[in-house]
């Protein structure tokens, strides 16, 4: 299923949402107007890659362009190709604004680099010894799917839902639309092998569980968990 958008009003606009969004378009522009050769050295200079970031191997001085730990950061906003960018900034669109909006500008900008960070870890740890670059948002904006889910759990989603040759379209709970979502990151986390289909399925939960965790933390004491809207 694909969601198109929730019913869930905002009481302010997203700014850093749509900073976001129009930073990784942006990025992406430029990733894709360099040379190929140029590509790959941004993607493995700015990507993060667990041997590196683990000191196990070094990144030649010229490839490199930031210090490894910074990668943690820029690997945020590469992405691989359009549709990857496309999907990662529909989610992003569709449930970031509402996160944004109970957390406020400092503490979801504080929320979205953890989140990252922590997706970050959870696809590297196991395999600390893969040259394989990491990119995309997709581990951040795991966490904001986490924190929608605590948030706004009965909140109603538009979605599509192919059936054959058809696409139809849903209205259902944020909980099952998203709930769906993490099982199905889960399931793929555990049944593909590691390093293999390109997606870094371990960082799609692991964001998703430090969304949850971190939006406990960070809420203020006004921000009730559970709303409807």
């Amino acid at each position: 299923m694909i969601p198109l958008h929730d019913d869930n009003p905002t009481r302010h606009f997203p700014f850093v949402t749509v900073a976001i969004i129009v930073a990784c378009v942006l990025t992406f522009v430029w990733q894709i107007s360099l040379p190929e050769p140029e590509q790959k050295r941004v993607v493995y200079a700015l990507g993060v890659i667990p041997a590196v970031l683990f000191q196990e191997r070094l990144l030649p001085d010229s490839v490199a362009m930031v210090r490894v730990e910074l990668t943690l950061f820029t690997s945020m906003f590469l992405h691989g190709g359009w549709w990857h960018l496309a999907g990662n900034m529909l989610y992003l669109w569709i449930f970031g604004n509402n996160v944004e909006d109970r957390l406020g500008v400092p503490l979801f900008i504080l929320f979205y680099v953890l989140c990252g960070i922590a997706a970050a870890f959870t696809q590297a740890l196991p395999d600390s010894a893969s040259v394989v670059p990491m990119i995309g948002a997709s581990g951040a904006i795991s966490g904001v799917l986490g924190a929608y889910l605590l948030l706004y759990p009965r909140a109603r989603v538009l979605v599509a839902v192919p059936l054959g040759l058809i696409v139809t379209t849903w209205r259902l709970p944020a909980l099952v639309v998203l709930g769906f979502w993490f099982v199905l990151q889960l399931a793929n986390n555990v049944l593909v092998p590691q390093g293999q289909g390109g997606v870094a399925w371990g960082a799609h939960v692991g964001g998703f569980v430090a969304g949850m965790v971190l939006i406990v933390l960070l809420k203020g004491r006004y921000v009730r968990l559970f709303r409807t809207n």
